[in-house]
């Protein structure tokens, strides 16, 4: 089964994908109790090697195809402190100290070419570990110096050296009242480069992420932003190094609306990943594009919005 690598660029990027593992590893820890490192699982892990080079045939010692750049350290440094930290792999990690100053300019100019031989270098490296690499899912958010200005130097990065390799994007915009006064700007700047490198773009609009989870609130709707309990068969099969240490028990800012974002990615893959009767592979997204290659802004739309107080097996 092919793989796909995520890239988390900015804060926000990185947030939203922390998320995403957080609701992977549990998707496939309800739908593989027995913890057998399967295809679909290696679609975004990597399991621990085994004495003769090769993987394991067991979930241990997983970490994610993840790249993680940001230009401050504080969100990727909680990150690694975190009950996520197992999964992640510093290796493939590129931050600074100062941050862009939510400029693009300074994001893509600056930055962009001051790291962009580590840029080229990490993800080199991470497409190595890959048997075959079908897609980059890059996110990022257009309203920030990193995520609009990096971002799109990665996209540009992956365009060069891997034209061949589909490149999803999901980009969150700002909202309205945003109180970052380059916003706008940036994300101009930013949509320039993802109409002519990205093959398919997944536009998050920020006040409608507000709007819906405080129409959930209103309502009385649970959302899932505390994490749901593994079922016991499933947890005791699966390390504690990898499922006990994703609970979280206090909601962090955000959490809400980056659920959702972290959601519609995991219905995006879930056919490709799992067999089931809506096969549906992620290049067929960008197939049916081909007569409209500027035209590759896909409006996404998912329900439930709210889940259960369980862990469910994948949509399929």
């Amino acid at each position: 089964m092919a793989q796909s690598i995520v890239i988390q660029v900015g804060q926000c990027g990185n947030q939203i994908g922390n998320r995403f593992w957080d609701l992977a590893l549990r998707e496939h820890s309800a739908a593989n109790e027995k913890a057998i490192y399967d295809p679909a699982l290696s679609t975004f892990f990597i399991n621990g090697a085994a004495d003769d080079g090769g993987y394991l045939p067991t979930v241990s010692g997983l970490k994610a195809r993840a790249v993680l750049v940001d230009m401050e350290e504080g969100v990727v440094g909680e990150l690694f402190k975190g009950p996520m930290r197992t999964i992640y792999d510093n290796r493939f990690l590129i931050t600074d100290v100062s941050g862009s100053g939510n400029n693009w300019a300074v994001g893509n100019c600056y930055y962009g070419h001051q790291y962009h031989e580590e840029l080229v270098d990490v993800i080199r490296k991470a497409t190595e570990l890959c048997d075959c690499l079908q897609c980059f899912f890059l996110i990022h958010s257009l309203g920030g110096g990193t995520g609009s200005g990096v971002g799109t130097h990665l996209l540009n990065i992956l365009t060069e050296d891997y034209p061949h390799i589909y490149r999803i994007v999901t980009a969150v915009f700002p909202s309205m009242d945003d109180d970052v006064i380059t916003s706008p700007y940036n994300t101009v700047l930013g949509l320039s480069q993802l109409t002519e490198s990205a093959d398919c773009v997944l536009p998050i609009d920020n006040s409608a992420l507000a709007n819906i989870v405080n129409r959930l609130k209103e309502a009385g709707v649970k959302q899932a932003s505390r994490l749901h309990k593994i079922t016991e068969k499933a947890k005791s099969n699966w390390p504690a190094t990898t499922l006990s240490r994703t609970t979280i028990t206090k909601t962090k800012p955000f959490d809400d609306m980056n659920n959702i974002v972290a959601t519609m990615l995991l219905n995006l893959t879930s056919s490709s990943r799992f067999e089931g009767t809506m096969n549906v592979d992620i290049s067929e997204i960008s197939m049916n594009l081909v007569p409209f290659p500027r035209m590759h802004y896909l409006i996404t739309a998912q329900t439930p919005l709210a889940n259960a107080d369980k862990t469910v097996a994948p949509r399929k």
